[in-house]
């Protein structure tokens, strides 16, 4: 009777311990770095989702030193940015078939790389290597008017595309994306 009672109470304990993780991973928004998406409507049904998470610049120096020059960084921060397209299209020249990717990106004084991954689902430190590359594409830097203090990905529509717009700190990392 002890022993069932003893596994009963085992048991108990695991299924709210579980509950209580699982609760906690679900609650993404108050994290210090929420979830935030970005779309673009192709127009035809079509659309291209952009999911991240935006950490906040509370102060510190960004690209640089928190986000180091010349090294691949995973564009956000926690799990790993998506990019999902319903229509193919193409992203600074690079053509980019429906489906689902990972973004990451290669930040620089001057000129930024966008790297589309094939490879999905990635914690967002885990870049997969360059095998797993579909398209690198250069990003046009500029710098903001006034700081920006959440790390925002956003796009701009124009004509049958638009712009993927990376802004944080001073900088705004962007390129064109047409649908085909």
């Amino acid at each position: 009777m002890r022993k069932a009672i003893a596994a009963v109470s085992i048991f108990s304990l695991a299924l709210v311990l579980l509950a209580a993780v699982c609760y906690a991973q679900q609650d993404k928004s108050k994290r210090p770095s929420p979830p935030a998406t970005a779309t673009l409507d192709l127009g035809g049904g079509k659309s291209i989702t952009v999911d991240y998470s935006s950490p906040r610049a509370k102060g510190r120096k960004i690209y640089g030193e928190l986000v180091p020059f010349d090294k691949v960084w995973r564009t956000g921060a926690n799990e790993a940015t998506t990019f999902v397209t319903t229509a193919d299209v193409t992203v600074g020249g690079a053509s980019v078939p429906a489906g689902s990717y990972t973004l990451f990106t290669i930040p620089g004084k001057d000129k930024w790389t966008l790297i589309i991954s094939k490879t999905t689902r990635e914690w967002g430190t885990d870049y997969p290597g360059t095998s797993n590359d579909l398209a690198r594409v250069d990003m046009k830097v500029s710098t903001l008017p006034s700081p920006v203090e959440n790390f925002t990905i956003s796009f701009e529509k124009s004509g049958n595309g638009g712009t993927i717009n990376v802004d944080w700190e001073t900088t705004r990392a962007s390129v064109a994306i047409v649908k085909k």
